[in-house]
């Protein structure tokens, strides 16, 4: 029996022993599996826009470039999906600015109201950039080429623009380093865009000299040399590009945009470099309350103080939030049995509501509602605090006793 129970405990022993080798070689697996994504995803990232910035810079500046069209063609389309890639992946932007979003999320950089001002001019920018580079200068008319020379001009504004107004997340975004990668695609259109121009104009201007010295009038000689002229000093290029604006802002006005569309499409945002607008809170794991109406309501009727602190997350702060947080106060010094009733229920009422604050007119009407609720904590607090004004003054202060004006507002 002696002999079969150590047979048996010997059996276990080896079985166990299996079972640990067993789950030590599937992590293992694991380990090495992760390890080679991690290596894939780097290789993505760093050495596939790494070779193509390189191939790039030094086809800028060769006399005689390899690949030009091939490697431009590949930055463009492999540079675009890994820029989406990451910047989704990096700040998530999840709504406009009137939205609330998750404290780990961001609003749109650009407006969704007015981005397609920005998005059509960008399209056609690249289409135009990409012609450059797979249509022979000689297969280009001189007027048509100077538009695609334009669109790639207001391409390349539009793009140095849209580098600023994310360089304020870049600076704070725990991901910046990966997010650089960004700036490098940018970098590569902007090398590209530069080269595309200058190889077309020297191959204009030679253009311009073979066909005036097989002119057969003067006054065919006359005119070559007046658009090699153009072809040197731009002023064709420039007279488009200002054509382009033009129409572009006719497009804008009948699209009842208006002529600052552009211009709003990065100031009317949240979060960003140009942005002019502040967001509600952002909601936290169990959401945000009724403090939206004081940061989602028209301005002119919420009538927004300053900013605040709740939670450790800023929020923009109004009377009517400073006045019923003092009265909760208040409760919790004297009456915190009452305290804890007045919140549970504020905590599980609050929420639904809130959930349903997404446009600024229903901010509006809550701010309405709450009116009259508002008088009644105000009355109250006249008649049992000391300093009523005190109290609600410094209701949702900022840490380090910071104030920030809503002039901006």
């Amino acid at each position: 029996m002696r002999r079969l129970s150590a047979g048996n405990n010997s059996c276990r022993c080896d079985i166990l022993s299996m079972n640990r080798i067993e789950k030590e070689g599937i992590l293992l697996y694991y380990s090495i599996q992760d390890t080679m994504y991690l290596i894939l995803f780097w290789m993505v990232i760093g050495v596939v826009p790494g070779v193509l910035t390189i191939w790039n810079i030094y086809n800028f500046f060769a006399k005689k470039p390899k690949y030009k069209r091939i490697i431009a063609w590949l930055t463009i389309w492999i540079g675009g999906f890994l820029y989406y890639f990451l910047y989704e992946a990096g700040f998530q932007p999840s709504g406009d600015w009137k939205e609330a979003v998750y404290v780990y999320e961001t609003h749109y950089s650009i407006s969704s109201q007015y981005g397609w001002t920005v998005v059509v001019p960008v399209i056609l920018g690249l289409i135009a950039l990409l012609i450059l580079y797979s249509v022979q200068a000689d297969r280009q008319p001189p007027l048509f080429a100077a538009f695609l020379i334009a669109f790639v001009v207001i391409f390349n504004v539009i793009s140095i623009v849209f580098a600023i107004q994310i360089g304020k997340q870049m600076k704070s975004h725990s991901d910046g380093f990966v997010n650089m990668f960004l700036y490098l695609y940018q970098f590569n259109l902007f090398v590209l865009s530069v080269s595309a121009v200058k190889n077309h104009m020297r191959e204009q201007i030679k253009l311009y000299q073979s066909r005036r010295k097989n002119a057969e009038s003067t006054k065919m000689a006359w005119l070559y040399c007046r658009i090699r002229c153009f072809a040197c000093y731009p002023v064709l290029v420039f007279a488009c590009f200002f054509f382009i604006i033009a129409v572009f802002e006719i497009l804008f006005i009948l699209a009842g945009q208006g002529a600052d569309a552009p211009v709003k499409a990065f100031t009317d945002t949240a979060d960003w470099t140009f942005s002019q607008q502040i967001p509600p809170p952002p909601m936290e794991s169990r959401g945000h309350y009724l403090c939206t109406v004081a940061a989602g309501g028209h301005k002119k009727i919420v009538k927004p103080l300053r900013y605040g602190t709740r939670r450790g997350h800023t929020i923009v702060v109004n009377r009517q939030l400073c006045i019923a947080n003092a009265f909760e106060e208040w409760i919790q010094e004297k009456i915190p049995k009452i305290h804890k009733v007045i919140r549970n229920f504020y905590d599980r009422y609050g929420y639904p509501v809130s959930r349903h604050i997404t446009t600024p007119l229903r901010a509006d009407v809550v701010y309405f509602l709450m009116k009259p609720l508002e008088w009644v904590f105000v009355v109250f607090l006249y008649f049992v605090d000391i300093q009523p004004e005190e109290r609600i003054r410094r209701q949702y202060v900022l840490k380090n006793h910071i104030k920030n004006s809503l002039k901006r507002w």
